[in-house]
């Protein structure tokens, strides 16, 4: 099966406009297959690294987060990055600015 994928790219006449180009699960998987296994490789190495922590321990927040954020990489779904940014992003506060003493 033959997936594509969009990229916009800028006109030559206009950098505002944007027209879009259709890329092959193949072309993509040219570009994108080295740099993915050696961050996904790197994943690896710091996790075993937690691991081997002298007091590793289940049960710290942000292990129970990099392990859900992997959770959501194994889903299906084309919203990954979005689901992860929000797993390791605050919940807005309207106040942000009086807590960071900005107003």
């Amino acid at each position: 099966m033959q997936r594509s994928a969009f990229i916009r790219k800028a006109s030559p006449d206009d950098g505002a406009k944007t027209m879009a180009v259709q890329r092959t699960l193949d072309a993509l998987l040219n570009e994108e297959f080295l740099p993915l296994r050696a961050r996904i490789l790197e994943i690896a190495a710091g996790l075993d690294r937690l691991d081997r922590a002298a007091d590793a321990s289940n049960d710290d927040p942000r292990r129970h987060r990099l392990e859900e954020a992997i959770q959501i990489l194994l889903r299906d779904e084309t919203n990954r990055a979005e689901k992860v940014q929000r797993l390791f992003s605050r919940e807005y506060d309207q106040a942000w600015r009086e807590h960071f003493g900005l107003k």
